[in-house]
């Protein structure tokens, strides 16, 4: 279980300035080597999330006391909020080895099948983003989530032969960012279903102090609260700024991490104060100037900033949504009143068409509600 934790903080790859920089939740390869060193080991390491630590918790120790793996594990939430930190966590807590794989990798039953043969007694298999494992493989998952066994078929036709393999015990930790894509048999056969949360600001704070001792960064509490509240509630985009900020800090400043630098160094990354990007700007800026506010298909509003539907919708949507700043109507999008305030712009003299609602700006890291419609 040391590999993943044991990689030099020195294999980062950094980007200078002139680099396309967002706050998107998604990792990126060189991102991926740094976060596998700033993860913590243990539940007592892991910052946030205390209900569902707290649950894991129990499992676990529940497992250990009768000498058995413990149930299925099912984590669901937006990226970035330690779905892989927990289970690595799990496999760390068991003491016994994690096998890491993803749901779109697993395209054939045989795949799954001889992945879950060389499992050791109690393993931990990780599937990431489960919800997009293929159907043949699902199904071969539901007789080794609750017998431990498998049916290989061997031959075509008439003469096709399902030979039963017994495999070794063993933990499946699932984690999706769309929970509602999930099969119900599927659903049904985790034990254990927990639901991630967006960080609160101070939560994000630790995570960030933790992170600095671990860079050899010296970070202050008023530069750690800047970059906090400007981090979505996620702990990696809380760690990405943190790692530009340190850049900045290094080549422009005399490597102290205060407020007054984390702010040049953010406005110089094109994150502001809520946290929102170039893309996210763009999109306001797109819904505002060119479309009055609104209402627009999300289709024409990706072509009016030069990006696909999807990115628009995915990447871009769900934070300005969670923040007040957009609402999805069944005519399109539409931007709110705190939209035209962002910006500086003189809300409408009509108002907002949105049925009387005028969302007021939230701390993003605050809400509680599902970034992702499920």
């Amino acid at each position: 279980m040391s590999a993943p934790f044991d990689r030099s903080l020195t294999g980062e790859v950094e980007s200078g300035p002139g680099h396309e920089f967002g706050v998107s939740p998604q990792a990126g390869d060189e991102e991926r080597v740094v976060e596998s060193a700033l993860r913590p080991h243990s539940l007592t390491d892991f910052i946030g999330q205390p209900k569902v630590a707290r649950q894991l918790a129990l499992v676990l120790e529940g497992a250990k006391r009768r000498g058995r793996p413990p149930d299925h594990v099912l984590l669901s939430g937006p990226p970035g909020l330690g779905k892989t930190s927990l289970a690595l966590i799990i496999g760390s807590e068991l003491g016994t080895s994690v096998k890491i794989t993803s749901g779109p990798a697993i395209e054939r039953s045989g795949d799954l099948a001889a992945m879950l043969s060389n499992l050791g007694p109690g393993d931990v298999l990780f599937i990431d983003e489960i919800h997009r494992i293929a159907r043949p493989a699902e199904e071969l998952l539901y007789m080794a989530m609750e017998d431990f066994r498998v049916d290989v078929v061997v031959g075509k036709g008439p003469g096709a032969t399902a030979i039963p393999l017994e495999i070794n015990p063993f933990t499946l930790v699932g984690a999706t960012t769309r929970a509602g894509l999930l099969t119900g048999p599927l659903r049904d056969r985790f034990g254990f279903v927990g639901q991630m949360e967006f960080y609160e600001p101070a939560e994000l704070q630790l995570v960030l102090a933790r992170s600095a001792e671990l860079l050899g960064v010296e970070l202050t509490d008023d530069g750690s609260a800047e970059i906090a509240r400007r981090s979505r509630g996620t702990p990696r985009i809380a760690n990405r700024l943190l790692r530009r900020v340190r850049d900045y800090a290094e080549v422009e400043a005399d490597g102290r991490v205060t407020r007054a630098v984390a702010r040049a160094a953010l406005a110089l990354y094109d994150v502001d104060d809520l946290g929102l990007d170039r893309l996210d700007r763009a999109v306001l800026e797109a819904l505002v100037s060119r479309f009055s506010g609104g209402p627009v298909g999300v289709s024409t509003l990706a072509v009016a900033v030069g990006e696909e539907s999807h990115t628009v919708e995915e990447v871009c949507e769900p934070f300005l949504v969670r923040a007040g700043l957009l609402a999805r109507t069944p005519r399109g999008r539409v931007a709110t009143e705190a939209a035209w305030q962002h910006l500086g712009r003189p809300v409408p003299r009509g108002g907002i068409p949105l049925g009387g609602v005028t969302a007021v700006p939230r701390d993003p890291g605050s809400s509680s509600e599902p970034l992702f419609d499920a």
